[in-house]
């Protein structure tokens, strides 16, 4: 039996509450078996001024999942050549890791850009997408191809980049970062 991974890809700068609350729902609710946060090093559609070390959001997400056995910290795409193109790691992970049924996870601001991502149809021919709402991002689920579906998730309005301003502003965030990584990612982004 193939294992359902979801790859649930993304700078993590930092990893908050809305990535963990949104992948937990994943896992509980929409059949994914595990799922890996994979920490990417560059963004090819991001810039990446001010991006603290790849292994420093990795143990940052590493120490935000700690305890939960369905997630995985990932530095999969950290020896990929870079920027990091989805179609590549989707192609190294099928190579390496052959057993597994892969899932990407990725929000509808990113599926209403995704004929605009390198390779678009092979990476339809080499997973299935889980597609999560955004708000103001409206998705038609009838033009969908078979191997995509809306995720019924909850939405989440957290992002990282309101994290680092809130931090910056020294406003008190406790509830929108985990406990275990609280004081570390508040240090890293004053």
């Amino acid at each position: 039996m193939e294992i359902k991974t979801g790859i649930f890809g993304g700078s993590f700068n930092p990893i908050h509450i809305g990535h963990l609350a949104l992948a937990n729902y994943l896992c509980e609710y929409e059949g994914i078996d595990e799922l890996w946060f994979m920490v990417s090093p560059q963004n090819p559609f991001k810039r990446n001024d001010h991006l603290p070390d790849n292994n420093v959001r990795l143990s940052l997400v590493e120490a935000a999942i700690k305890g939960y056995p369905r997630f995985k910290a990932s530095d999969f795409e950290f020896q990929l050549p870079k920027p990091s193109y989805t179609v590549h790691t989707l192609q190294a992970l099928k190579a390496t890791y052959p057993q597994r049924d892969f899932f990407l996870i990725m929000g509808a601001d990113n599926w209403l850009r995704f004929t605009e991502w390198k390779e678009p149809e092979r990476i339809l021919s080499l997973c299935s997408i889980l597609v999560y709402p955004r708000k103001g991002y409206a998705v038609n689920e009838t033009a969908m191809p078979r191997n995509v579906r809306m995720a019924q998730a909850p939405l989440m309005e957290i992002s990282s980049s309101f994290i680092r301003q809130a931090i910056k502003e020294g406003r008190d965030i406790r509830f929108f970062l985990p406990e275990s990584i609280r004081e570390q990612a508040i240090s890293l982004y004053e």
